[in-house]
């Protein structure tokens, strides 16, 4: 039986399901429970990649699934968990949904449609709820995290949630697991490149649970993970390479934060050596009009404070991650840029 061919010419496409888990199993009860749901009556197989050592234990999974847990020291960066579990799937085509999401039926039977039709189609997307639980309490958050709108419509990336053409993902040489994050959007610069589209149907695809953010937490859980790393080796990897224009573009608002505070400490040395504060003073006018126009923008200071906190640590992350480099030995090459 071959990776592809499960199924009788005319029917759905074989399907493969990737749940890689790491520090997530508060919420994977409600992915597995979803997916299982949403298959009933379908030919697919899972595999859950446990991408971090943990101790955590797992919800019931039925015979369909294989657990992969790699004797690992610190947990696989996100697509190198996704590519162990892609190669021991198998179908045509791959769902990935991370293990805080719960998927839609009516999305999965949507995209499992579209996927059945010939064409250049190499991935499928959809509107992402967030939803954040803390202590037994329940509240909303965006309702369109990625803001990729109710019509149906091209996109240039998929993150969270997406099912994926194996063809098109072997082409394209599949998630790059060097990257600590960005991985999604460097993915989709392959792909556009090789002549595939992306799309989102503009059906609520899934909804996301996480504890309640913007948090202090999660910045310091982002640092502490290499999340924001992720920013800086995918600019190395694609330095004087296509696609470099675009990547920098995504990091506008980190590298301008960045320059803010590097331009903060030439000032403080400009008034130190003149033995006058007028640099470090006019200097200071422009992180307090930032945090201004982000408290009215956010309708909190809090929150104000928390936007230019993440910015300055997302930059620090991305010098990080340009100095240091890609995780692994792997060459722009094979990874398809």
């Amino acid at each position: 039986m071959t990776h592809a061919g499960w199924h009788a010419p005319g029917q759905p496409p074989a399907l493969g399901v990737v749940i890689p888990c790491w520090r997530q199993e508060r919420w994977l009860p409600r992915t597995v429970a979803a997916i299982e749901s949403g298959l009933e009556g379908r030919e697919w197989r899972g595999v859950l990649v446990r991408s971090g050592p943990s101790e955590a234990p797992l919800p019931p999974l039925s015979s369909r699934w294989q657990v992969i847990a790699p004797p690992v020291p610190g947990p696989l960066t996100p697509g190198a968990a996704r590519m162990l579990g892609f190669s021991a799937c198998g179908g045509e085509w791959v769902l990935f949904p991370d293990a805080d999401v719960e998927i839609e039926r009516a999305w999965l039977d949507a995209a499992l449609e579209r996927a059945a039709r010939p064409g250049r189609l190499a991935g499928v997307w959809g509107r992402i709820e967030e939803w954040f639980e803390d202590q037994g309490e329940v509240r909303a958050g965006s309702p369109d995290l990625y803001k990729v709108g109710r019509e149906e419509r091209a996109v240039p990336y998929l993150a969270t949630l997406a099912l994926y053409r194996r063809e098109a993902l072997l082409e394209a040489g599949g998630y790059d697991p060097r990257l600590s994050s960005e991985e999604d959007f460097e993915l989709g610069l392959r792909l556009q490149r090789l002549g595939w589209e992306m799309r989102s149907l503009g059906l609520l695809a899934a909804k996301h649970w996480s504890a309640p953010r913007p948090s202090l937490g999660e910045l310091g859980r982002r640092w502490a993970t290499g999340l924001c790393f992720g920013q800086g080796q995918v600019l190395r990897i694609y330095l004087g390479r296509p696609g470099f224009a675009a990547l920098l573009r995504r990091q506008a608002l980190n590298l301008a934060t960045l320059l803010m505070w590097v331009a903060g400490l030439a000032a403080l040395a400009v008034s130190i050596g003149a033995g006058r504060a007028d640099a470090l003073l006019a200097w200071l006018t422009l992180p307090v009009l930032v945090l201004l126009v982000m408290t009215v923008r956010k309708k909190s200071a809090r929150l104000g404070l928390h936007a230019l906190l993440s910015w300055t640590l997302n930059g620090l992350g991305l010098l990080v991650g340009l100095l240091a480099g890609p995780r692994g030995e792997r060459t722009p090459r094979e990874a398809g840029c």
